[in-house]
């Protein structure tokens, strides 16, 4: 598991500020449930001087999504739109003490809401500087424009970085190539070369201290989170089994009413969460269906044995 500081700690199980806001007159909202995290972000501000003198969250994802909307309306209310838009991602990782590589995107997500009510409230329409045409993470809607933001104020230098602090390339993986691109890019701009070999931000250390799971232990620990949701599911028809594991990626097979329903994604995304929580590493969960077809061959020739 990874290491939370009491400040997050805090923060979830205390959440301050939670529900939205009585008399609103700013929402912004961000992400999306079907990706597994989303934030309305909800402020009363005061017409006359622009000071936010009232700010509420409602939102949807883990502890390190609830914990950094906590603090971020804490620490803006007071302030002038003005001010709280120099309010940075690392400002609020910051004032939780840190959170870990994986759950920076929570702290992104919370910068964005607020530049998305500061638009609404001033009559503006945000569209997080989405460029036509550079949406380089399908899975998760993320541009080239954020991607690149986010490598520069944070000092990225890997795929597993940028996936850390937006989820893009958290999904099919397909836009990897293209995150390497712009990591190239922008490490040569400011002088430096991009290692595709090189371990992520604020692990180096960390990496050589772990000791990897083999790879029965790690089947075991992605077939105790699945059966962990199992219950909910069959509760309502439904039913998931694991299927497979190749490398870093989990096949699943949704059953019953699971098998075809429109909700399917969302649970194969809230398992992904989930394991990449417990397992504090990068694994994607598909649907058995898109496991390669000779592996799919194989499995079908042992059943039959």
């Amino acid at each position: 598991m990874w290491d939370y500081s009491d400040k997050v700690k805090d923060h979830f199980f205390n959440p301050k500020n939670a529900g939205a806001v009585e008399g609103a007159n700013a929402i912004g909202e961000v992400g999306s449930i079907s990706c597994g995290d989303a934030l309305r972000l909800t402020l009363k501000v005061n017409e006359d001087s622009e000071v936010i003198e009232d700010a509420g969250f409602q939102t949807f994802g883990c502890g390190s999504a609830i914990a950094s909307s906590s603090v971020l309306t804490e620490i803006i209310k007071g302030l002038t739109l003005d001010d709280a838009l120099k309010v940075t991602n690392q400002d609020i990782a910051a004032e939780l003490d840190g959170l870990p590589p994986e759950k920076m995107h929570c702290s992104v997500m919370g910068r964005e809401a607020l530049q998305a009510a500061v638009a609404n409230y001033r009559g503006e329409e945000w569209k997080d500087d989405h460029e036509e045409g550079a949406l380089v993470c399908k899975c998760f809607a993320i541009d080239a424009v954020m991607i690149e933001e986010m490598v520069w104020a944070n000092k990225l230098r890997t795929v597993e970085d940028v996936t850390n602090f937006t989820k893009a390339g958290g999904g099919c993986a397909a836009c990897h190539e293209d995150i390497e691109a712009i990591l190239e890019k922008v490490m040569k701009e400011r002088g430096e070369t991009f290692d595709p070999s090189a371990a992520p931000i604020e692990k180096v250390e960390a990496k050589a201290e772990k000791k990897p799971l083999t790879n029965l232990q790690r089947i075991k620990k992605i077939e105790e989170v699945i059966m962990s949701f199992r219950p909910q599911l069959m509760a309502d028809g439904g039913d998931v089994e694991l299927v497979e594991v190749i490398g870093n990626t989990a096949y699943v097979n949704m059953t019953g009413a699971c098998s075809g329903c429109q909700m399917s994604s969302m649970t194969i995304a809230g398992i992904q969460q989930r394991l990449m929580e417990v397992m504090a590493e990068f694994i994607k969960v598909v649907p058995a269906s898109q496991m390669p077809t000779s592996e799919l061959v194989n499995i079908k020739e042992v059943g039959h044995a």
